[in-house]
């Protein structure tokens, strides 16, 4: 691949050509010459777009995609696209397919899916067999083969003893335990945010602390047996709140927030549609505001989507009975530059990478070229037909957004919507 990009700015603070306007010649998938009107003699290709930005390309620690077991929803060939539309170099896969991603063999065949598409796909390991919370899973077959974490989506650890154990475990290869925070038994049948909406609706609810009594448990593991530790898709002010103290502790913890929790609340429920049915559910106004300002100061590490496609058989249909959950990849840049600077979104669409062991490419010359192409100020309405996902349960249908994924550059690929 020979490729010029006409015009871009660049946004990457560890790049020399941060915040200017170049082009940028890329030759077989690394970054040859950076400058303005460069030449082409080599009748490369070139990429000209209204008001181009590229940054290092987009890492989502949270994606999942049905196959194998559920094709129905998602295809590995057709979500790794999506993700290149979106602007996602990287992509974490959540174990939650049919079967389970709990051994190596499944790792292998998820990763031997992915060979050849642009957007890279990251393998992350069930903790336990068969995601059930009772045996540890094979961590280090699963880190051998290519896993770069260990986590069973959306379930808590019950047992704190097998969180203890794996937190204690995962040492002795560097790996990176995932803890989803919400106690099953507090939480009960509830199915939105327990608060005014919830009583006004007559819908049961999820107290706030259901979650961040798992998470106080979780750091207290931590404190005690050491490791890595990520708790993903935090949702309220007092989660925010524990992680910043234990991070002052120095403990090793990270997390990650999603889109739809930093730009949207409780209120969206009136509606009674299904597509707002969320884990963990969408919050108060409050808990945004401590949300946002926990990506500010740095509590939160990253963002995610948690892009999670559901056949409509199993989401429209009565609230309680509803699966949980919504796809994101699309909609995520234009919905993020909605309430965050362009650079704090960036650095938190591109941190993940460090949290989760995969290497960072500046824009320099000489760098590998793994780049995300976007215009941060294009506006428009997120609709039907901006969903490039089999599935279309998406909560951000109808939303006014202000930026625009073009595409990215990736394995010698140049992908574009």
């Amino acid at each position: 691949m020979k490729l010029i990009i006409r015009n871009a700015k660049i946004i990457d603070p560890q790049s020399t050509f941060h915040n200017q306007t170049v082009d940028i010649l890329i030759v077989d998938g690394l970054i040859q010459k950076i400058g303005a009107s460069l030449p082409n003699p080599e009748l490369a290709e070139e990429l000209k777009l209204d008001n181009l930005h590229v940054s290092q390309g987009w890492f989502d620690s949270s994606v999942s995609l049905g196959e194998p077991g559920f094709e129905d929803r998602e295809t590995i060939t057709n979500g790794l696209l999506v993700a290149a539309k979106s602007g996602f170099t990287g992509i974490g896969l959540q174990p939650n397919s049919f079967p389970i991603i709990d051994n190596q063999s499944q790792i292998n065949f998820v990763k031997t899916k992915a060979i050849g598409h642009a957007t890279t796909l990251f393998p992350i390991g069930a903790l336990t067999k068969n995601a059930e919370g009772k045996d540890m899973a094979e961590l280090f077959d699963m880190k051998q083969a290519g896993a770069i974490a260990f986590g069973d989506y959306n379930k808590s650890f019950e047992n704190a003893n097998l969180l203890k154990i794996a937190l204690q475990y995962t040492q002795d290869f560097d790996g990176l335990v995932i803890a989803y925070s919400q106690d099953s038994n507090i939480k009960g049948h509830g199915v939105v945010n327990e608060g005014i909406v919830s009583t006004r609706l007559g819908l049961k609810g999820i107290p706030n602390l259901a979650e961040e009594l798992q998470v106080a448990r979780n750091l207290f593991l931590l404190e005690y047996t050491g490791g890595k530790l990520h708790i993903p898709t935090v949702s309220t002010a007092k989660s925010v709140a524990l992680i910043k103290e234990a991070k002052a502790k120095g403990l090793n913890v990270s997390c990650s927030v999603t889109v739809h929790h930093l730009t949207m609340t409780d209120e969206k429920l009136d509606s009674f549609d299904t597509r707002y049915k969320v884990t963990p559910p969408l919050r108060t106004e409050e808990d945004r505001q401590a949300l946002l300002a926990g990506i500010q100061d740095n509590t939160i590490d990253m963002i995610t989507t948690d892009h999670n496609p559901i056949d409509i058989e199993h989401k429209k249909m009565e609230f309680d009975m509803a699966k949980n959950g919504t796809i994101g990849l699309e909609s995520a840049f234009g919905a993020l530059i909605n309430v965050l600077p362009l650079e704090k979104v960036i650095e938190k669409l591109t941190s993940g990478k460090t949290v989760f062991g995969i290497e960072s490419s500046p824009i320099n010359e000489g760098a590998t070229a793994n780049l995300s192409l976007f215009n941060p100020e294009e506006e428009s309405t997120f609709t039907k037909a901006s969903i490039l996902s089999k599935s279309k349960n998406s909560a951000f249908l109808g939303m006014q957004t202000k930026g625009k994924a073009y595409g990215i550059v990736n394995q010698g690929q140049l992908i574009v919507a």
